[in-house]
C-alpha cells in the first residue's frame, strides 16, 4: 500500500533545525507526523492524488516556533481591559481610564495595563490624584507594563484597606511621597496586598479568553508555548485542560506551577512532564527580584543615581534554596525569575547545591546498577540523571558568573526583544559599565549554554520574528542605536536565533524525541516566511510575513 502524503512543500530553501541534515529542498506530511524529508525528486512518489501541494517558491520553511516565556491568561485577557501601552504620560493613561468607566458593570473594578513610566517627561509619575480625577469612586488597578508594578486609585487603596501605616512587606515597596502617604503604586511583593481582593476571572471567563488569542498566536508562526504564570488555584492550567477537553487548544502549552503550589504538586506526585504532546507540566516558578524597569531588579551595586537602592530580593535566599530542594526531590523543575546580576549570582548558588545534590543521588541510583559508571558531566546533561532547570531573564550577569550556567546545564530563558526596548534603561539605571554584561546572548552560547526565546507577552509583542530581529541586530525598528546595534558584540546569528525559538525550546520541555525539528517522525508544526531571513538584510527581518501555520499536521493559519 503506497503511504501517499497528505502535504508536500516542494522549495529551494527549507530549514530543518536538524544538524545532521539543516538544510533540504522538499517535506512531505501524513496525518500529523513528518513522512519524509530530502530533495524534491526523491519525494516525488510520495505525492498521490489528495496530496496538497506547496510550492514554496523563495519563500522559508521553518520549524514552528515555540514561545518560550508567555503569560498566556494576562495577554488574552487584557484585549478586554484598559490598554496603557505606549502611553506618552500618566495623563494620557487616565484619560484611557476615562473611557472605560462610562462601560464598566456597575459596581466593578476597572483593570488595565501596559503603563510605562520610563516613557514618560523626567520627573512624572503616577499617583493615585490622576485616576481619582476621573474615576471617583470606582476602583481602578492598572499593571505596568513589566508587571511588577501595579496603580491604584484613592478608591482602590481604601478597598484594600492600604494606609500612611500600612507597613512595607519583605521583597516589595509601597511607594509613598514626601508625606509619607501612598502614591497608589505597588512594587513586586506589596502586589500580593491586593491579589486577594481583586476580582479574578473565572473559567468560563478565560476560557472565552484565550480561545478568541489563539488565532493571533498561530499568525505568528507559534506551535507552542510556555506558559509562565498561573493562580494557585491553578486558573491558567484548568483553561487549558478545557480547551484541551474541547478540542479547542490548537497550541502546544509547557505549564509552570506558581511556588505557592509547590507542596500540593508534591503531595499530588505531579512532575515535570507530566501530561500529553498537547498539555504538559512544567516546573516551579520562583521570584528570586524585581524587574528594570521598575527598578526593583536585584543589583551587586547601587542603582545609577541611587546610592540606597540595590533592588529587592522577592524571595530570601534560605527560602529560594529550601523551594528548590524541595522542588528537585519532587521531580519537578525549577523555572527561577532572575533579572539583576546579584539576583543571578544567588540563583546560580542555589542552583549549583541543587545539582551537587542531583549528581549525588544519581551516583548512588548508578550504584545500583552493576556496569555503569558514573560521568559527571554527561550526567549534568543527560536528561534521566537531572533535571533541567531554566533562569528566566537573566538580564544582567556578572562576567564571573556566566559561565556557570552551561557548567551546571542550565537552561537560560530569555527574551530578545527586551534587549533593544530596554537599552536606554539599562544604560541610564545600571550604567555603561554593566551595560557590558547585559542580554549576553552571544557570551552565554559562547560559553556553552543553551539559550530560548520568548517575548514575556504581553510585556512585549509576541511574535518570533520581532525577537529574531533584535537578536540579529541589537537594533530598533527604526535602525537605533546604528548598524553595530547596541552591545553589538553580543549579537547572534539567523541559525542560532531560530534554534532558540525551535529546537532548544523543545529540548528544554523535554520534547526533543518528536518535536522542534523538521525531522521524519516528528510531529507536523511547520512556518513558512514570506522570505528568507538567512540571505535578507537583517532589518528586513521586520518585514517578513508568517504566510502558513501549521500545527500537528493541519493548516491553521494562512494569509
Amino acid at each position: 500500500m503506497n503511504l501517499y502524503a497528505d502535504l508536500l512543500f516542494t522549495g529551494r530553501r527549507i530549514y530543518t533545525a536538524d544538524p545532521t541534515y539543516p538544510w533540504c529542498e522538499a517535506v512531505a506530511v501524513r496525518g500529523n507526523r513528518i513522512l519524509a524529508v530530502g530533495q524534491t525528486t526523491e519525494l516525488a512518489e510520495l505525492r498521490g492524488p489528495q496530496t496538497e501541494v506547496i510550492a514554496l517558491g523563495d519563500r522559508l520553511l521553518l520549524p514552528g516556533f515555540t514561545e518560550s516565556h508567555i503569560h498566556l491568561i494576562e495577554l488574552a485577557l487584557r484585549a478586554g481591559q484598559v490598554n496603557a501601552t505606549a502611553a506618552p504620560s500618566a495623563a494620557a493613561v487616565a484619560a484611557r481610564v476615562a473611557e472605560r468607566v462610562v462601560s464598566r458593570p456597575a459596581g466593578g473594578w476597572i483593570r488595565g495595563g501596559g503603563w510605562d513610566a520610563n516613557l514618560w517627561a523626567v520627573g512624572e509619575r503616577p499617583h493615585r490624584a490622576l485616576l481619582d480625577a476621573v474615576t471617583g469612586n470606582v476602583p481602578v488597578a492598572l499593571d505596568s507594563k513589566d508587571l511588577h508594578s501595579v496603580w491604584l486609585n484613592s478608591a482602590a487603596l481604601r478597598h484594600v484597606g492600604i494606609r500612611t501605616a500600612t507597613p512595607d512587606v519583605h521583597g516589595g515597596v509601597i511607594e509613598r511621597d514626601a508625606h509619607g502617604e501612598p502614591t497608589g503604586v505597588l512594587r513586586d511583593n506589596a502586589i500580593n496586598l491586593i491579589r486577594a481582593t481583586l476580582p479574578q476571572p473565572d473559567l468560563a471567563e478565560t476560557t472565552t479568553a484565550v480561545r478568541a488569542a489563539i488565532p493571533a498566536l498561530w499568525r505568528s508562526g507559534l506551535s507552542a508555548i510556555h506558559n509562565a504564570s498561573d493562580t494557585l488555584d491553578g486558573l491558567a492550567l484548568r483553561t487549558c485542560q478545557a480547551l484541551r477537553g474541547t478540542g479547542d487548544l490548537g497550541l502546544r502549552v509547557l505549564q509552570q506551577m506558581p511556588a505557592g503550589n509547590l507542596s500540593h504538586a508534591r503531595t499530588l506526585g505531579l512532575r515535570s512532564g507530566l501530561g500529553d504532546p498537547w498539555l504538559r507540566i512544567g516546573g516551579i516558578k520562583i521570584f528570586a527580584d524585581g524587574a528594570l524597569g521598575s527598578r526593583t531588579a536585584l543589583m551587586l551595586e547601587p542603582y545609577e543615581g541611587e546610592p540606597d537602592n540595590r533592588g529587592v530580593a522577592t524571595t530570601a535566599a534560605e527560602e529560594l534554596l529550601a523551594q528548590a530542594l524541595d522542588a528537585s526531590a519532587a521531580g519537578l523543575s525549577l523555572t527561577i525569575h532572575a533579572i539583576g546580576d546579584r539576583a543571578n549570582r544567588d540563583v546560580l548558588d542555589v542552583l549549583a547545591e541543587v545539582r551537587r545534590r542531583e549528581i549525588a543521588d544519581c551516583r548512588l541510583r548508578i550504584a545500583d546498577c552493576p556496569g555503569q559508571q558514573p560521568n559527571p558531566k554527561s550526567e549534568i546533561r543527560n536528561p534521566k540523571s537531572v533535571l533541567r532547570h531554566r533562569i528566566e531573564h537573566v538580564q544582567c550577569i556578572h562576567p564571573d558568573d556566566l559561565p556557570r550556567l552551561a557548567q551546571l546545564g542550565v537552561i537560560a530563558s530569555v527574551q530578545p526583544i527586551h534587549a533593544t526596548s530596554d537599552m536606554a534603561l539599562v544604560d541610564c539605571h545600571w550604567g555603561s559599565l554593566r551595560a557590558r554584561s547585559a542580554y549576553p546572548f552571544r557570551s552565554l552560547l559562547a560559553s556553552g549554554a543553551r539559550l530560548i526565546f520568548g517575548s514575556d507577552g504581553p510585556v512585549e509583542p509576541h511574535a518570533p520574528l520581532i525577537g529574531i530581529h533584535a537578536a540579529v541586530t541589537r537594533r530598533r525598528s527604526d535602525g537605533t542605536p546604528g548598524p553595530e546595534g547596541w552591545q553589538g558584540q553580543e549579537r547572534v546569528t539567523v541559525a542560532e536565533a531560530v534554534d532558540a525559538y525551535t529546537c532548544w525550546p523543545a529540548y528544554a520541555a523535554g520534547e526533543e524525541s518528536y518535536r522542534g525539528r523538521i525531522r521524519p517522525g516528528y510531529v507536523a508544526d511547520l512556518a513558512v516566511l514570506s522570505q528568507d531571513i538567512f540571505t535578507i538584510d537583517p532589518m528586513a527581518i521586520l518585514e517578513t510575513r508568517v504566510e502558513i501555520t501549521v500545527v500537528d499536521g493541519k493548516i491553521r493559519w494562512s494569509g
